[in-house]
């Protein structure tokens, strides 16, 4: 309807003076919240003078009026057969609706922490269930819970990459997240986020400076040398002429734990294991566990490997290839907190299964040795959810060589199986 044909009464709503009025409705009605009175002010005479015009007062209006929404409702219905939210949409624009929007941000932002905490990379490694809780107290990055969504996936890439190969970070970064070598920068959100990360993985405070940032990476295998990153393994027997088979096969035949370095697991050569048996290859956290193991047996020795604590990309890398050759990997640590959350990594970072790491294995394992320290932080062990709840139960932590004869004698059949192979 043009200025020319408008129905009687809408140059009476069009007033000049009539706008703070219009004005005022839309930012109540856009608010999505029931109305029943319009609080306006402070009005000059003429606004006041508009106000009585429109709503049939015989007196003015104070300078701050609250005007019933039923009355206004009546008057505008009056003037022109329009309802005022219709009005004030054609006056001053479409009508939001902020608690619709509130409500549906709500929404997104606890399916966002739903989702984090249930993803396959929490559940996991439980301990990084602390991270999701910390994400979710930092709230909603840049605004956006689909931003935050975005940066929240790329952090989890990038834990369930590490440990990484010894590359530096930003080859790791453009490996992981799709060519963006930069996305791991230093002060990037990105990066904040997997640095809380592996500070509550490894249990350490939060890095403050670029020196305990660079160690925090390190520690995760990112810019290892070769060389440095190594990892201990006793017994291993793989078949073919390439380096790292050689190595392991002379350490093996000579009764002695082979130091692996990081350049021979990634570049082995002919390696193969005997594909019509393939071997159970005991994995442990100490290495006092191999050494034993190697004194014990000899050149019988089991194939066993050693992840001297957390594991580094090393060890990860030459458990991974184990399986992919067909071996079965059995992992042991110690009865702790940070025990438990280094099991929890190896048994996700690659295929192995739990070794006498029960809750029954640790209740005998108390019953034994039942003056231990402190267990320390405890968290949820996926693969037996009573471990935890005994652990806080008893208080007491069992180091793995308090439990060392019954995991050498786990190892005898096997030592024995070689033997009468010929391995004299």
């Amino acid at each position: 309807m043009t200025h020319t044909d408008q129905a009687p009464g809408e140059a009476t709503l069009r007033r000049p003076e009539l706008r703070p009025l219009w004005h005022t409705v839309h930012t109540r009605l856009s608010t999505g919240r029931p109305v029943t009175r319009v609080r306006l002010g402070p009005l000059d005479d003429a606004q006041r003078e508009a106000l009585a015009d429109l709503l049939g007062l015989d007196r003015l209006p104070g300078p701050r009026p609250s005007v019933p929404f039923a009355r206004l409702e009546e008057a505008v219905t009056e003037l022109c057969g329009r309802t005022v939210r219709a009005l004030v949409t054609e006056l001053v624009g479409p009508l939001g609706d902020r608690a619709g929007e509130r409500r549906r941000e709500e929404s997104e932002r606890e399916a966002l922490w739903t989702w984090l905490a249930g993803h396959d990379t929490v559940r996991a490694q439980p301990v990084l269930s602390d991270w999701a809780a910390t994400c979710r107290t930092t709230g909603i990055l840049g605004g956006s819970a689909e931003h935050t969504r975005t940066l929240l996936t790329d952090a989890l890439k990038v834990l369930a990459a590490l440990p990484g190969h010894a590359e530096p970070l930003p080859v790791f970064a453009s490996r992981v997240l799709n060519g963006h070598a930069h996305a791991l920068d230093d002060g990037t959100p990105l990066t904040t986020l997997v640095l809380r990360a592996l500070a509550i993985l490894y249990d350490t405070v939060p890095p403050q400076s670029a020196a305990d940032r660079r160690a925090l990476w390190t520690r995760a295998g990112i810019a290892d040398d070769d060389l440095s990153a190594t990892v201990l393994a006793g017994g291993l027997r793989p078949s073919g002429d390439g380096l790292l088979a050689g190595v392991a096969r002379l350490c093996a035949d000579a009764g002695q734990a082979a130091s692996l370095t990081l350049a021979q697991v990634r570049a082995p050569g002919e390696f193969t294991l005997d594909a019509s048996s393939p071997a159970v290859v005991h994995v442990v956290e100490n290495p006092s566990i191999l050494a034993m193991a190697v004194r014990r047996f000899g050149r019988h020795c089991p194939p066993l490997v050693c992840t001297s604590g957390w594991p580094n990309g090393a060890a990860v890398q030459l458990l991974r290839m184990l399986a992919d050759h067909g071996a079965v990997l059995r992992y042991h640590g110690d009865f702790d907190g940070e025990g438990i959350r280094i099991a929890a990594y190896v048994l996700d970072k690659t295929s192995a299964l739990p070794w006498r790491m029960t809750a029954a294995d640790y209740r005998a394992a108390v019953a034994r040795n039942p003056h231990g320290p402190q267990p320390g932080r405890i968290t949820e062990a996926p693969w037996d959810p009573e471990l935890a709840e005994a652990m806080a139960e008893r208080g007491t932590a069992v180091v793995e060589e308090l439990v060392a004869d019954v995991l050498l004698a786990d190892l005898v059949g096997a030592a024995q199986q070689m033997h009468s192979a010929g391995r004299s």
